[in-house]
């Protein structure tokens, strides 16, 4: 099978338009982005931003701050709850990402959306996944032909702007590591849908994470003990794995870059 997508050049607006139209056929029916929905405390919406960084095509992902009350030091896409400010799921995804990464609504390309929600572990949350592109420059202002390389955004200056309450870094997974087997590890989600987790260890330390003392979670007690949405990664890892590990390894096989 062919990905829909090269995995080691970097996205054009000719590769915006393909993702466009994939995810138009394979989004949920139950997504919204309209206004007038209800937009209760029990929503939440994440965004999942692909970017270009040094010309090389991948997805941007946060190590959430140690301080935060919940899932600290895990890794996760930008969002979290819809509040009484936000006029649909997806203004509520792109409200997050600025709040956490800096990244303003304007310098992001809406691609779709990626479904169906799915619930936190509770069972009182529902999240809403959205998928976009993320430029350094408003998306209005893109000057460049379908096979031109759009604009890199730059991690330093990324990380210098981020919310230190909510993040403690973010950095870049390149579409080939994300297709790279020596990287995976197959789980059950909520116990019984087979998914594919990723191991970044090695990238995040190199993104600055060791400077910041993110270091590989241990688990005593062995991950498949728990349940598969949060908790640390397997013998010492630092892995992309439960909610958000379902979403990303979703959105890959929608674009076959999985089987």
């Amino acid at each position: 099978m062919v990905a829909l997508l090269s995995l080691t050049q970097p996205f054009t607006p000719r590769t915006l338009s393909t993702l466009r139209t994939v995810l138009g056929h394979a989004a949920s029916s139950k997504i919204r982005t309209s206004t007038g929905l209800p937009l209760t405390p029990g929503n939440a919406a994440v965004l999942i931003p692909f970017c270009n960084v040094g010309g090389v095509p991948g997805i941007l992902l946060e190590v959430r701050a140690k301080t935060l009350r919940t899932h600290s030091g895990e890794i996760s896409f930008p969002g979290g709850r819809v509040d009484k400010t936000d006029t649909s799921f997806l203004a509520a995804a792109l409200r997050e990402t600025r709040e956490e990464l800096g990244i303003p609504p304007d310098c992001v390309d809406v691609l779709g959306a990626i479904g169906p929600p799915e619930s936190n572990m509770r069972g009182d949350l529902h999240v809403w996944p959205f998928v976009g592109f993320v430029e350094p420059e408003p998306v209005a202002e893109r000057n460049a032909s379908e096979d031109d390389a759009l604009p890199s955004i730059d991690l330093l200056s990324l990380n210098g702007q981020v919310s230190p309450r909510e993040v403690a870094i973010a950095f870049h997974l390149p579409l080939t590591a994300l297709a790279d087997p020596s990287r995976w590890r197959q789980a059950l989600f909520r116990g019984s849908r087979p998914y594919t987790v990723i191991d970044v260890s090695d990238i995040v330390e190199l993104a600055g994470g060791r400077k910041l003392g993110i270091t590989p979670l241990s688990n005593e007690e062995g991950v498949d003990d728990q349940p598969d949405e949060v908790g640390p990664g397997r013998e010492g890892r630092i892995e992309v794995w439960g909610l958000t590990g379902w979403y990303l390894s979703l959105l890959m096989k929608t674009l076959r870059v999985y089987q």
